[in-house]
């Protein structure tokens, strides 16, 4: 191989492939990225043998055509730090010239036919989906998922295909998140099991694609999943297990009262009466009442908070215990200015907050004897 390109373009395409090559593998060349260059394209391909990526690299300059392993510290460091516009990369059986105009690097070389094969997308039934909506629900979902939980399905988003919409969950037990938006189904594509698609999938996938990709085909297979955007391929195996009945926590219609609230000066409310919240004693009391919210916190060894908020109510008085860290999570991924609508029955029930493009998160209240033993 001996290829002139773009350090840059190379850097950025390096980078999101070597996430996912582990730092420490019995497979020493699972440690790196292979670069295949052709006269068509140009390829960096990066595995852990649960998930992988083809992604294309943009501005090479093929003179010959071949393939190179290239460690991922190593190599990330020198594109990183090298000042070079463009660097020459020249392989062969022995090593890795890899030379800028006032810089040379040599890296000793491995096989790279011993390289595990990376799927490429070759599915003729998919959903095609906006590579922006897709980012939206792996952004509102996935702060809800629990890695470290025993229950290993929710260690991943829940997808779910319809003809055309796409909807994906995402839970820890303690709180949900839902997304859903359009999406088209190709060659009848479908998938009867539960495709529970791994977070660090989904991290990979919300960086190898951008809104400017237009239209993602996703395929749901067997045990698997495979994805294409305009530069990347991406491969992942699906979560084994049983993902809770979302459908039972989440009503079809809500019920008890609903409180029209925007995300700015909610989420500035909430920051202020959490200022006295403690890993022990994360509960805020909303207070909802006639024409007023009332947030307050209170923790023995800090000391107390109370924060109002004008509201259009005007039903009973109830109040229930939130963890602040889950509310916050949910208004973190809103624009400041959106609208969002907040669901209350009792101090007993589940909160819901929905928004008007097909966004629900049910969020659990806290025993209210925990404010007790935190006061």
């Amino acid at each position: 191989m001996n290829i002139v390109c773009n350090r840059e373009k190379l850097l950025s395409s390096f980078q999101t492939a070597a996430t996912i090559a582990p730092s420490r593998s019995p497979k020493a060349i699972l440690q790196c990225v292979k670069f295949t260059a052709h006269a068509e394209q140009s390829v960096l391909m990066a595995t852990d043998m649960e998930l992988g990526i083809r992604i294309r690299v943009e501005d090479v300059e093929v003179l010959t055509p071949g393939s190179a392993v290239l460690p991922v510290a190593r190599f990330g460091a020198l594109l990183r730090e090298s000042s070079d516009e463009k660097l020459r990369l020249e392989a062969d059986g022995q090593g890795i010239l890899v030379r800028g105009d006032r810089s040379e690097f040599n890296f000793s070389a491995q096989n790279p036919d011993e390289f595990p094969d990376i799927a490429d997308f070759r599915e003729e039934k998919f959903h095609a989906v906006a590579a922006r909506l897709l980012k939206e629900l792996i952004r509102r979902t996935l702060f809800a998922t629990d890695n470290e939980s025993s229950r290993f399905a929710l260690g991943g988003i829940l997808l779910e295909f319809e003809p055309e919409r796409i909807i994906a969950v995402g839970t820890d037990g303690r709180r949900l998140a839902k997304m859903e938006g359009p999406a088209l189904a190709q060659g009848g594509h479908h998938h009867e099991s539960a495709t529970i698609v791994p977070s660090k999938s989904m991290q990979l996938i919300d960086r190898a694609i951008s809104d400017a990709d237009g239209e993602i085909k996703l395929s749901a297979r067997g045990n698997d999943v495979l994805l294409r955007s305009g530069r990347a391929t991406i491969y992942s195996r699906l979560v084994d297990g049983r993902f809770p009945k979302w459908r039972e926590v989440l009503p079809a219609k809500p019920q008890g009262s609903q409180i029209d609230l925007t995300v700015g000066p909610m989420f500035s409310a909430l920051r202020q009466a959490s200022i006295v919240a403690s890993d022990e004693s994360r509960g805020i009391t909303f207070t909802f009442e006639e024409g007023r919210l009332s947030l307050a916190g209170k923790t023995a060894e800090v000391g107390q908070s109370r924060v109002e908020l004008p509201i259009a109510y005007e039903g009973e008085t109830v109040s229930l215990l939130l963890d602040h860290r889950y509310l916050s999570d949910f208004l973190k991924v809103l624009d400041p200015d959106k609208t969002f609508s907040f669901h209350i029955r009792d101090a007993d029930s589940a909160a819901l907050c929905t928004t008007d493009d097909g966004y629900s998160y049910v969020l659990m209240p806290l025993a209210q004897s925990r404010a007790a033993k935190s006061a």
